[in-house]
């Protein structure tokens, strides 16, 4: 639609929102599940929450750097596992101290959490 006023020209656009459901709440009760590490994506994900975890100072940059290099020794055994299956109990051993050691870092970083929220209370 246009409207002229003053001599000059202005467009006008009627702005109908797109027609899609609205969001939807997924009952879960705030609770986070930790997947199994068994895909190079699931690896992956864990390097990226080190990450934010470190830009948080949640975590050391040591903590960081050791899930680091844990993370690169699996993900080039998954490539290697690829080859010579052969090797799938190596992979498996890592993944399992993989996860062992994002569950000592998450309970790490949820410690002065947890003390910082008593003292309030």
């Amino acid at each position: 639609m246009r409207h002229e006023s003053d001599g000059s020209t202005q467009l006008e656009f009627a702005f109908t929102p797109p027609s899609r459901p609205g969001l939807r709440v997924i009952a879960g009760g705030g609770a986070r599940v930790q997947e199994r590490l068994s895909s190079r994506d699931a690896v992956a994900r864990v390097l990226i929450e080190a990450g934010a975890d470190l830009l948080l100072r949640r975590i050391s940059s040591e903590r960081a750097a050791e899930i680091e290099r844990t993370v690169d020794r699996v993900l080039r055994l998954f490539d290697r596992v690829d080859r010579a299956p052969a090797l799938m109990p190596v992979l498996q051993r890592e993944l399992d101290d993989l996860e062992a050691l994002m569950r000592e870092t998450r309970e790490k970083r949820a410690r002065p959490v947890a003390s910082a929220l008593r003292r309030e209370l």
